[in-house]
């Protein structure tokens, strides 16, 4: 837990009063979140924010944010995300809570993107199973083209009969590549078969710096 405050703590000093943040998703973010909320109530500042998630947006709202959306602002000051994996190009994998379509437009409508993590997901190489959402009318397609790529497995709720439904309404399939060479052309194939919505890479060109937290501080990484 240490290292994900101290990846936080750095982050909140990219913060400044009158931004309109990017708020991604997941435990490292919900850090974040909190540690902005007493910057907020301490300091008397104004931020808005628009939510990836149902989850980050009650976070976000019980921390003083301000919730605003992509109708009111088409560009966004600063992106803070956390990633399920980092590779050493600092490409990321992303969709461990199923956020990942609105993550990656929340991203690209942000003049900068941070990506904040404990040491735990750095790896050399992405290798983990990528999140593929899919809409349910494609189900049987997608399942057959993605099948003839990688191993897939659709994701399913715990203690639950059937899928996983995304904020959006789709389902989401985790597919097993194995070691990713090709992380950009990878994004690109996948997202270019019929009735996938978003995929779980998120290319090192949408990522400004990775905000890595370890038990004694934080440090930053940049291409």
């Amino acid at each position: 837990m240490i290292e994900k405050v101290n990846a936080a703590k750095l982050a909140i000093e990219l913060v400044k009063d009158g931004m309109v943040l990017g708020i991604g998703s997941g435990t490292t973010v919900e850090v974040f979140l909190n540690l902005l909320g007493k910057k907020i109530k301490n300091e008397g500042l104004e931020i808005f924010g628009v939510p990836s998630s149902y989850q980050s947006h009650l976070i976000a709202v019980r921390n003083g944010i301000k919730i605003v959306d992509l109708f009111s602002y088409d560009e966004l000051d600063l992106c803070i995300d956390g990633a399920d994996q980092v590779d050493s190009k600092l490409n990321c994998i992303k969709g461990g809570g199923a956020a990942m379509t609105r993550e990656k437009i929340v991203a690209s409508a942000s003049r900068k993107v941070v990506i904040i993590v404990d040491e735990s997901k750095l790896s050399e190489n992405l290798n983990k199973p990528v999140p593929v959402e899919v809409l349910p009318f494609a189900y049987g397609y997608v399942k057959r083209k993605l099948s003839e790529i990688c191993k897939i497995n659709l994701r399913e709720g715990k203690g639950k009969l059937g899928p996983i439904i995304t904020d959006n309404g789709n389902f989401i399939f985790d597919c097993d590549f194995g070691i990713i060479k090709d992380p950009e052309g990878l994004e690109k194939e996948l997202n270019n078969i019929a009735g996938v919505v978003e995929n779980g890479i998120f290319p090192s060109k949408l990522i400004d710096s990775v905000i890595v937290g370890g038990k004694n501080s934080a440090k930053i990484l940049k291409n």
